[in-house]
């Protein structure tokens, strides 16, 4: 996967997220953002990457965007990594 690729990925998640309300405002509340800054911000590769922080927050949420979207469950986790802030990082 490309970071290209990974921001793709990464707007289609907040797209699938901007229609479950429910979860939607767990995001703006979480991030700090608004209603209004989704699509301003959905440029924004840090911002982006926050969408799928919140995602990978449960399986469940995972599982369910992914089976929406066609992907493989291991997919947003490849993408975070790609994307400002998710290096892995081995503190051995």
């Amino acid at each position: 996967m490309t970071q290209d690729q990974a921001e793709i990925l990464s707007i289609q998640a907040l797209a699938w997220l901007s229609a479950q309300q429910d979860l939607l405002e767990g995001f703006l509340a979480a991030s700090g953002s608004d209603a209004d800054s989704l699509k301003q911000s959905a440029s924004d590769p840090a911002f982006l990457g926050a969408v799928l922080d919140y995602i990978l927050t449960d399986d469940r949420i995972v599982t369910t965007f992914c089976q929406a979207n066609g992907l493989a469950c291991d997919r947003p986790q490849i993408a975070r990594q790609l994307l400002p802030g998710g290096e892995v990082v081995n503190w051995t």
